[in-house]
């Protein structure tokens, strides 16, 4: 008979573990050979250029082995916009291993690197960063992120396209720390009411979030003209003219496209990633890497402050070739070393496997990011519109726990429940007032009530979509404003959000978040590359979680004190009592049952929820059962269970005792045996019952008598010690305090 553990037939040839491994979620997931010619390898493509510049009157006039004439729209922006003559000529004086060098000394400050980085031309600066180990990379990173503090982006859409589910989502992004919302649409007529939404829920969460909906870039740039988001990230550009060109047009629209928005106050990061010219069949046999570095020195060139990148929505891809977590952290530093703000991609799924994607997620966790995730999906994946979150709102906890571990700050805070069921109704509350005041779709007092503590978008009602896209509609037609939004608030007693809104509208005209790595403060402050930038020249430089930033950060809902963790309050008369010091027992059918010093008193119960009295009965019944004859003490001078049980095998007639700690664990031991070595042993407390303390006593009863006995059957689960080892520490603690050295044990009697 075959188990889905042991899938073989018996007798079949082969390895059932290799079987069961084939099975796991991981195989479902392809792996490839690199295929250079399709430009399927991370580094040192077969076509990638040697890196080379030459200068004619402090003009470049050759490229990476191309000469003037011959370049296509990538060589000539670059040339023309994207590098320095003057670093170029500084560069070009070092070699490859020394610049490698400084990006990991301390000793050489950050803004020297990002100068000698705009005279490098795209192979060169993918050949240094090639240069760097994964430690490296990530000690690269800290050293250049622009912004001191890391931060984090959120997606926030649903199926439905529900504007209090928006509204509320985007409230607990804003109260968690996200300091940047996302949202997309699935039909393209509703992003002006997703955008309404979740600058409402976001602005009720937290004043100085800035956002955005991802959609065409006519209808995104009219929505920010409109006051209605706040950045935008969906200009992409490509590391191949065929594949820009098929797909975005040039390197001087998309310059022109970004200016058009930073002229109306709407913060702009390009987007690129390792393996969209693969994906697209345009790779032209060169290194995923090598094309990364053309995309990001073409988004220096065109002024922007920041890119989305880290193979982004191609991330599975790039995993699938052998060094593809690498590449994608190898992207990232090549962005923070030509100071640009890095929104490193963790967004899309990058695997099914929870060791693998976390794998992946911590060369941007460790050193942070200015923008660790580009997209948390801040609601559950079903309803991810943006094709599935690498991680979800079923993740926080993770995510959290994760920052306490590390002692690193990844952008997210903990929140209690009471705290985020408040921020979503009020936000659910204040979209439903802007619709009313606009005239659009009603949004039912239902759906605001299960906006705020619902699952998904499925126990939401469904919505008139087609009333809703005519109010969308409306939004562009009337040119109806972000101010019209706080109006709206203000006139349904929304006052302090229709007051964060209007100052995101100020925002705009001041523009101050247009500086690189720009972030609100729920103050209004910017915070930035300019005015907190990230200085990092060794040990004790830099940002570190520490102060009132890291005592926020380690309170995390579930978390306990060790005084509540470790028992309950021990209540109403002790279940045992102390009599006359113990002696040597006489009958050779004797068994001592051997209790610890707290057993009963200061601690009442095992770890597995068991009344001690009910314990010692057990083991009193399966003693007699086997014609023995109990007699129960207290060790009082040490904790430990083996020295427990055989203390009480010296005070036993037959030499045979049961030791039992207050926390249940529990051995069979033998006069003339070691302390250490016993007769048999029962770790996993917490999977003990009353009928195993029987089958012990029974045992115990059964060697005194002298006969033949076969051990108790143990049932192991793998997972006990992760957890309980922290109440057994405690327990454990609370038992060794009781502890008397050097005193005689104690005869017990029932309490």
């Amino acid at each position: 008979m075959t188990t889905p553990d042991d899938p073989l037939e018996p007798g079949t040839p082969g390895s059932a573990r290799f079987r069961t491994r084939e099975a796991a979620v991981l195989r479902t997931e392809a792996l490839i050979a690199p295929a250079p010619a399709l430009g399927l390898c991370v580094f040192d493509g077969p076509n990638d250029p040697e890196p080379g510049i030459e200068l004619r009157d402090g003009r470049v006039v050759a490229i990476d082995g191309v000469r003037e004439q011959d370049w296509d729209v990538v060589d000539a922006f670059i040339a023309a916009h994207g590098i320095d003559p003057v670093a170029a000529g500084e560069a070009a004086a070092l070699d490859d291993l020394e610049i490698a060098r400084r990006l990991v000394d301390v000793d050489t400050l950050r803004d020297d690197l990002v100068r000698l980085g705009r005279g490098l031309t795209p192979a060169r600066l993918a050949r240094i960063v090639g240069l760097l180990d994964p430690v490296e990379l990530m000690f690269a990173m800290k050293k250049l992120r622009a912004r001191r503090a890391p931060a984090n982006q959120a997606h926030v859409t649903n199926r439905k396209e529900n504007p209090a589910l928006l509204a509320a989502d985007a409230a607990e992004a804003g109260l968690r720390g996200f300091a940047e919302v996302e949202t997309t649409v699935g039909v393209a007529r509703y992003a002006p009411l997703n955008a309404i939404a979740i600058l409402v829920g976001a602005q009720t969460g937290r004043p100085g979030v800035l956002t955005q909906c991802a959609v065409e870039e006519r209808r995104n740039l009219q929505l920010a003209i409109q006051g209605l988001v706040t950045y935008a990230e969906t200009l992409s550009v490509y590391g191949t003219e065929s594949v820009f060109v098929d797909g975005d047009d040039t390197p001087w629209s998309k310059a022109f496209l970004a200016s058009a928005y930073a002229s109306r106050g709407v913060k702009i990061r390009f987007t690129s990633g390792g393996g969209s010219e693969a994906l697209m069949g345009g790779a032209e046999g060169k290194s995923i890497l090598y094309l990364e570095a053309r995309c990001l020195a073409v988004i220096r060139a065109a002024g922007s402050q920041g890119v989305q990148n880290g193979s982004v929505s191609c991330v599975a891809l790039v995993l699938s070739l052998p060094g593809g977590t690498r590449e994608i952290l190898a992207e990232n530093v090549l962005a923070a070393w030509l100071d640009l703000e890095v929104a490193s991609g963790n967004d899309a799924i990058a695997s099914q496997s929870p060791i693998r994607k976390t794998g992946k997620l911590m060369g941007q966790f460790l050193p942070g990011t200015d923008f660790v995730t580009s997209g948390y999906s801040a609601m559950p994946r079903y309803d991810n519109m943006f094709s599935g979150g690498n991680y979800d709102a079923d993740d926080y906890d993770e995510w959290l726990t994760l920052q306490r571990d590390w002692q690193v700050d990844a952008g997210i805070e903990p929140v209690g429940e009471q705290d985020l069921l408040a921020v979503r109704l009020r936000a659910a509350r204040a979209v439903q007032a802007v619709f009313a005041r606009l005239g659009f779709p009603p949004v039912s007092d239902e759906e605001v009530e299960l906006a705020a503590g619902c699952k998904d978008s499925r126990d939401l009602p469904d919505r008139d979509r087609a009333a809703d896209v005519l109010a969308g509609d409306r939004v562009l037609a009337e040119g109806i404003s972000g101010a019209d939004v706080a109006l709206a608030l203000e006139a349904a007693g929304f006052r302090d959000i229709a007051e964060a809104i209007l100052a995101m509208q100020r925002q705009r005209v001041s523009a101050d978040y247009l500086q690189t790595s720009a972030i609100l403060a729920a103050d209004g402050g910017v915070v930035s590359a300019v005015n907190d930038p990230n200085v990092y020249t060794g040990p004790g430089t830099g940002y570190r979680l520490e102060g009132a930033r890291w005592e926020l950060l380690q309170q995390l809902p579930h978390v306990q004190s060790a005084a509540d963790f470790a028992a309950r309050p021990a209540e109403g008369p002790p279940a045992t009592a102390d009599a006359r010091i113990a002696g040597l027992g006489e009958s050779p059918r004797e068994v001592v049952i051997a209790v610890g010093p707290a057993f009963g008193a200061a601690l009442r119960e095992t770890i597995g929820g068991l009344e001690h009295g009910a314990v010692v009965q057990a083991v009193i019944d399966g003693i007699t059962e086997a014609g023995a004859q109990p007699r129960v003490v207290r060790v009082r001078r040490t904790s430990d269970v083996a020295f427990i049980g055989h203390d009480g095998a010296r005070l036993s007639g037959s030499g045979i005792a049961v030791g039992i700690q207050s926390k249940g664990t529990t051995v069979i031991h033998r006069v003339d045996l070691q302390p250490l070595d016993v007769l048999e042993l029962f770790g996993q407390a917490p999977l003990l019952t009353l009928d195993s303390y029987r089958a012990i006593g029974r045992n115990a009863g059964g060697y005194a008598v002298g006969e033949r006995v076969g051990p108790v059957p143990t049932v192991l689960d793998n997972y006990a010690r992760n957890k309980h080892i922290v109440r057994t520490t405690l327990l454990h603690a609370r038992e060794t305090a009781e502890v008397v050295p050097d005193a005689p044990a104690v005869e017990l009697l029932p309490g």
